[in-house]
C-alpha cells in the first residue's frame, strides 16, 4: 500500500512539472479578440485599373493614396483620392514579377516589394526603392534569404512567400505568408540601402493566418498585419523590430473580401484595400 501511495505521489509530481513548462500550449495566453463595428466603414471602390490591389500607401502631401495590382499585370502604380478616383497612373520601367506590398520611410521615398512567391520557384527577390518626387528613378535592393538554402525542401515547399512589408528607422521589414503548416510568420530585416543583401532571420509570428500586408504607425508605437478579414494589432511595442514578442489584438473585419493592402493614414487611423476591390477605412 505505501508503495502504491509513493508511486502515486511521484506521478502526481511528474504530472505538475509538466504542466508547468506545457501551460502555454495547453492554455495559450488569450488574444484579444473583437469585431468591427462602426469603427470599420468602406469608403470608395477602387477604379476599374485596379482590380487586384495588393498594396496600398498614403502619398505626401495632398493625402492621396498609391496602390498597384498583383502579379500578372502592368508595373504601375496608380494615385486614387479620398473617394476612390484615378488622379493618375505611373507606368514604371521595371518587372512586375509579383509585387505584394508597399512601403514608406520618413523622407518621403516608396519601396515596392516584389516578393510574391506562390509557387516557391524563385530564390531571388527585389524590393524598389523611389522618391515619390521622382517616381521615374528607381533603385533596386535585391535579396535572397539566409536560410533558403539552394532547392527548397519538402518541408519548405510553402515557405518564402511575403506579401507584407514596412520600414522602420533606416531598416525594411518583411513577414512572410508562410503555408507549410507551422502556423508561424517568419520575420525578416534588411537595410533600406540599395544593393544586393541577405535577409536576416530575426523572429516569428506564431498566427494561423496567411499574412497578406504589414505596416507601422507613424509614431512607431504599433505594427498592424493584415490577413483576410482580419487586422492583428500589435499596440504600445516597445520596438517595431521586435513587435512579434508581443500579444496582437485580432480585429474581425467580415465582409471586406481578400484584403491585401493596409497602411496608417495617422496613428489612429488604418486604410485598407481588398483585391476586388474596396477602399476601406478602420478607426482605432
Amino acid at each position: 500500500m505505501k508503495l502504491m501511495i509513493k508511486i502515486f505521489i511521484v506521478f502526481l509530481s511528474v504530472l505538475a512539472i509538466a504542466f508547468y513548462f506545457l501551460r502555454d500550449n495547453i492554455f495559450p495566453e488569450a488574444t484579444t479578440s473583437e469585431v468591427a463595428t462602426d469603427k470599420f466603414e468602406t469608403l470608395a471602390q477602387l477604379p476599374h485599373d485596379v482590380q487586384e490591389s495588393s498594396g496600398i500607401e498614403v502619398m505626401p502631401g495632398d493625402g492621396n493614396y498609391i496602390t498597384h495590382n498583383d502579379a500578372g499585370n502592368q508595373p504601375y502604380l496608380y494615385e486614387i483620392n479620398g473617394k476612390g478616383k484615378l488622379v493618375k497612373t505611373h507606368k514604371m520601367k521595371l518587372p512586375n514579377v509579383d509585387w505584394e506590398d508597399l512601403a514608406r520611410d520618413n523622407n518621403d521615398n516608396l519601396y515596392i516589394s516584389d516578393t510574391g512567391n506562390n509557387d516557391n520557384k524563385r530564390n531571388d527577390f527585389a524590393i524598389y526603392k523611389v522618391s515619390f518626387s521622382n517616381l521615374k528613378k528607381p533603385e533596386a535592393i535585391r535579396f535572397t534569404y539566409e536560410d533558403q538554402k539552394g532547392k527548397t525542401s519538402k518541408k519548405d515547399k510553402n515557405s518564402f512567400d511575403c506579401e507584407a512589408l514596412f520600414w522602420n528607422n533606416g531598416n525594411l521589414y518583411l513577414v512572410t505568408k508562410d503555408r507549410n503548416g507551422s502556423d508561424e510568420a517568419k520575420v525578416y530585416q534588411l537595410t533600406d540601402k540599395p544593393g544586393k543583401q541577405k535577409a536576416r532571420k530575426i523572429g516569428v509570428v506564431k498566427m494561423k493566418e496567411a499574412v497578406t500586408g504589414a505596416t507601422v504607425s507613424p509614431d512607431a508605437s504599433m505594427v498592424a498585419l493584415l490577413s483576410e478579414e482580419r487586422i492583428h494589432l500589435f499596440q504600445n511595442v516597445a520596438s517595431p523590430d521586435k513587435f512579434f514578442k508581443g500579444k496582437a489584438r485580432e480585429i474581425s473585419i467580415t465582409g471586406a473580401g481578400q484584403t491585401e493592402g493596409i497602411t496608417f493614414k495617422d496613428n489612429q487611423t488604418l486604410i485598407l484595400t481588398s483585391e476586388g476591390g474596396s477602399l476601406f477605412r478602420y478607426t482605432l
